[in-house]
């Protein structure tokens, strides 16, 4: 079991390093920029309390309650003019988000007030605004949580469906740090193992029953590594939202497809085949799941225009990276060609999408202009395809049963977030735990030999420890530090 109060009171002896080199008090809008009905500034650091009784207006010998929130004027502390009158908190360290010292001012959202209040605790000494990140960087090094929940807190703040906001959640509330930490620690136990073993051994050579207790142990950890990174990129693809293409020949109702579903005039729409030239892109919500869903040109092999051309090459392009493809097709025609499955086959082809192409991608096919068909014929046609999605963009039949069908194959594309088995969402976190399953195998390869030196074997297992420390953040530089914190805002 995991005593993570343990590992946090270790991280804090490295705060108190840490703090004792910044002493700056830092301040920021914390609310959303622009109007608003209530805007909150924070400030953390050693001044912090300061500041509380100065802009708050209490005297310098007034006691203060901790996480009570104050009505009181706030004031200028040069010219003590009054800026305005808001809610005044004072959460003092370690309890608080930064760990430090730290205040808030709830105050109206009005651009002039925010000004003020800025300008106000701009002219104290000692105080700084803050960097992009640095209250949550400042969190970090206090051992509030690590660099899997700070990921977690970003994803969160950036999350714009209901699907992001709960996987975001997940990291946010430790079940990707506390599977890591398992981890971690079944191979520091391995390198225990392996170091008492060489410590003891008069020949210092690794004994039989310990390379079988390790290895027993690497097997069962392999085998959860593995299963955690092969899972089809559904956390990252869920993240990052859904790269979705919609193709089919041209005039076939592409265009029509994309505006119905987005519901708004995105893609021009005419008679007139080739109209769509370049890739039209929108960001869409579909049950919760983000999807950029992009309309593109009319695919077939016999265009002479060299605008069309370019066209085509830029969808066979994107489809080639994206995650989803909505293959739309004209219902006269897979009618008159009697195998749906056959007339599939012979489309792609037909638009130069061959199957290496597509073996590999989530796809869902629709058929459009179902209303050029016969009730008796649609019956037929629908009865040979089963989890196609039948639809008449002119007379808007069959779009809602349409977003439905992509819905579903979207849940099956990225999952359903969990907190018993939390997705694997950063690009990061997959390359260094590939490095851990490499460093778990030089170690393999290490004790197979006859002769078995033992300091280079407990290396290896050394160097896979490392790899989860960096995920985590037990193991950090700065460089690591600034791509994590660079996209988050000010105030934060």
């Amino acid at each position: 079991m995991i005593n993570r109060s343990k590992i946090r009171d270790k991280c804090a002896k490295f705060v108190r390093l840490y703090s004792s080199k910044n002493l700056s008090t830092i301040f920021s809008l914390s609310s959303g920029q622009g109007k608003c009905g209530v805007a909150v500034i924070r400030v953390s650091g050693p001044e912090s309390k300061n500041v509380f009784k100065r802009i708050s207006n209490f005297a310098d010998n007034a006691p203060i309650q901790p996480r009570f929130a104050y009505l009181r004027k706030l004031k200028h502390p040069r010219t003590n003019e009054c800026i305005d009158r808001g809610l005044c908190l004072w959460f003092p360290g370690p309890r608080s988000f930064t760990g430090e010292d730290s205040c808030e001012f709830q105050v109206h959202g009005g651009l002039a007030v925010i000004a003020a209040l800025h300008d106000a605790l701009n002219s104290m000494k000692g105080l700084t605004p803050a960097k992009p990140g640095e209250f949550t960087k400042r969190a970090f090094y206090a051992g509030k949580m690590d660099l899997t929940e700070v990921e977690g807190l970003a994803d969160l703040i950036h999350a714009e469906t209901e699907v992001q906001r709960k996987q975001a959640l997940i990291q946010t509330d430790g079940s990707l740090s506390k599977l890591y930490e398992q981890w971690r620690h079944k191979l520091i136990r391995c390198v225990a193992y392996l170091e008492a073993d060489t410590d003891f051994a008069e020949d210092q050579n690794i004994g039989s029953d310990t390379l079988t207790i390790i290895e027993k142990e690497l097997t069962s950890l392999q085998t959860e590594v593995q299963a955690h990174l092969s899972d089809g990129r559904r956390g990252e693809i869920l993240r990052q939202g859904v790269r979705t293409v919609i193709v089919g020949a041209p005039n076939v109702g592409k265009s029509s497809f994309m505006n119905k579903v987005c519901r708004k005039p995105i893609s021009i729409v005419t008679d007139i085949a080739g109209t769509t030239r370049d890739v039209v892109e929108s960001s869409f919500n579909v049950s919760g799941y983000p999807i950029v869903l992009a309309d593109t040109a009319g695919l077939r092999k016999n265009a002479t225009d060299v605008v069309e051309i370019e066209g085509i090459s830029r969808t066979r392009n994107r489809v080639e990276c994206s995650d989803f493809v909505v293959v739309i097709m004209n219902a006269v025609e897979v009618h008159g060609a009697g195998s749906i499955d056959e007339y599939k086959e012979n489309y792609l082809k037909s638009m130069g999408l061959n199957e290496s192409s597509m073996r590999d991608k989530s796809a869902m096919l629709v058929i459009n202009k179902i209303d050029l068909l016969s009730e008796q014929d649609l019956v037929t046609l629908k009865e040979n395809g089963p989890g196609i999605a039948f639809i008449s963009c002119k007379n808007d039949m069959g779009i809602t049963s349409a977003v439905s069908n992509m819905s579903h194959h979207l849940k099956e594309l990225c999952g359903e977030p969990s907190a018993n088995s939390p997705n694997l969402s950063q690009q990061r976190h997959r390359h260094l735990l590939e490095e851990c399953v490499n460093c778990m195998n030089e170690f393999r390869s290490s004790i197979s030999h006859e002769y078995i030196d033992s300091a280079i074997s407990a290396q290896y297992l050394r160097s896979a420890i490392q790899c989860i420390g960096q995920i985590s953040g037990h193991v950090s530089t700065e460089q690591i530090l600034d791509v994590i914190f660079r996209d988050f805002c000010i105030g934060k």
